[in-house]
C-alpha cells in the first residue's frame, strides 16, 4: 500500500515539475522578505471605541490617533513602491535600533506605548482637574549604546546608582555627571523579578559623561474616576499620546472639544502634557485626508513638515500646530 501511494505520488511529480517549480517561485516571491520595510499612508484609531471612563462624558465627533501602514520588503510590494506614489522603501537598519533584533525594538516600542498611555493619564486627569496619584515608578533600559561598557542588560529595571534611588532617567544624570571618564558606577538592577548587581564605566561625550543607556518611565497610580484603556497587540510607538490625552480629557469634562468633528493626531506627551516630535508626519498626514477627517494636531517641531505635505498634495484637512495638551484643548475649542 505505502508502496504504491509513493509510486503515485512519484508519477504526479514527474508530470507536474513544471507546475509545482513555478509555485514554489510564486510563493517564494511572496513570502522571503528582503532587509527593507514599506512605509506608505495609514489610517487613523478611533479612541471613542477604546477609552472607559467611569459616569464620562460621550463626544459628537471623533478623536484618533493617526498611524504610519508598515509591509514587509517583498519583491511584489518593493516594485510597487515604485509605481504607487507616497510608498516608500526604508532599509531595515533605520526601522531597528542599533544593536537590536527586530523583536527588541519592538518590546522597546511597546514599552514607549505604556509610557505614553501612562502620561496620557497623568497629563489629562491634571488638567481635567480630577484625582490622581502616582505610586510608583519604574525605570526601564530600553536602549543601551555602543560605546556603553556594562554588563546591564536590555529591558531591566533600574533601581539605583550607588545606593542612591533612581525613579528616572534626569536623577540617574545628576548622578553620572559627579562621576568623570573612566569612573565606574555601581548599579542595581531588577531582571525577572529578581535584584542584580551590575555595574557601567562612564565616559566622555560632547554632552558630558554618561554611562551609555537610556531609560523609559513607565507609572503606576490610583485614579477617580476609574479609566479603562484598550490597545491591539499590533499597536506600540509613543505617537499616540497627544490624541489619547485629549480623549481621556474629553471624557473627563463636561464639553465636547470635538464639536462634532473627525479630529485625527500625533505626538508623543510627557506627564505634564508638554507635546513632542513624532517621524512619519507624511504618511500619517494622508491617511487623515484618506479618512476624511477635518482637522489633523501635529507637533509645533513638525508643523512646516505638515504643511509642506498638505501644500504639495492639495489637501482639504485642516492642520494645526501645538507644543502643549492645553495649547490643543484651546486650538479645537477655536475651530
Amino acid at each position: 500500500m505505502i508502496n504504491k501511494i509513493y509510486e503515485e505520488i512519484k508519477t504526479f511529480i514527474k508530470e507536474n515539475y513544471k507546475f509545482l517549480l513555478l509555485m514554489v517561485c510564486i510563493l517564494a516571491i511572496f513570502y522571503i522578505e528582503l532587509p527593507y520595510k514599506i512605509y506608505r499612508p495609514g489610517g487613523m484609531v478611533n479612541l471613542n471605541n477604546r477609552i472607559e471612563i467611569d459616569n464620562g462624558y460621550e463626544s459628537q465627533g471623533e478623536l484618533g490617533m493617526a498611524y504610519v501602514s508598515v509591509v514587509k520588503g517583498s519583491i511584489p510590494f518593493l516594485l510597487a513602491s515604485y509605481i504607487i506614489p507616497n510608498w516608500d522603501i526604508v532599509p531595515n537598519e533605520e526601522v531597528v535600533n542599533e544593536n537590536e533584533t527586530w523583536e527588541e525594538t519592538l518590546k522597546s516600542d511597546k514599552i514607549a506605548m505604556q509610557q505614553s498611555i501612562d502620561n496620557a493619564i497623568i497629563s489629562a486627569y491634571h488638567l481635567a482637574n480630577k484625582e490622581i496619584k502616582i505610586t510608583k515608578e519604574e525605570a526601564n533600559v530600553t536602549y543601551i549604546t555602543d560605546e556603553a561598557d556594562t554588563d546591564i542588560k536590555l529591558f531591566d529595571i533600574l533601581i539605583s546608582a550607588d545606593g542612591k534611588e533612581i525613579n528616572n532617567l534626569e536623577e540617574l544624570r545628576k548622578i553620572i555627571k559627579t562621576y568623570k571618564a573612566g569612573d565606574t558606577v555601581n548599579l542595581k538592577v531588577k531582571r525577572n523579578n529578581q535584584e542584580i548587581d551590575c555595574h557601567a564605566k562612564v565616559y566622555e561625550t560632547s554632552d558630558g559623561p554618561k554611562i551609555g543607556i537610556s531609560i523609559t518611565n513607565t507609572y503606576e497610580y490610583e485614579q477617580t474616576p476609574n479609566i479603562e484603556i484598550k490597545t491591539t497587540s499590533n499597536e506600540s510607538g509613543p505617537s499616540g499620546g497627544l490624541m489619547m490625552s485629549l480623549a481621556i480629557y474629553n471624557g473627563l469634562v463636561e464639553e465636547d472639544i470635538t464639536k462634532g468633528l473627525k479630529i485625527i493626531g500625533t505626538g508623543t506627551i510627557d506627564n505634564e502634557g508638554n507635546v513632542g516630535e513624532i517621524g512619519g508626519v507624511e504618511y500619517k498626514l494622508l491617511g487623515g485626508e484618506h479618512q476624511k477627517c477635518d482637522v489633523f494636531l501635529v507637533p509645533q517641531g513638525n508643523l512646516e513638515e505638515a504643511l509642506k505635505v498638505k501644500e504639495e498634495n492639495h489637501l482639504a484637512i485642516k492642520v494645526i500646530g501645538v507644543s502643549n495638551l492645553q495649547e490643543a484643548i484651546t486650538a479645537l475649542k477655536n475651530v
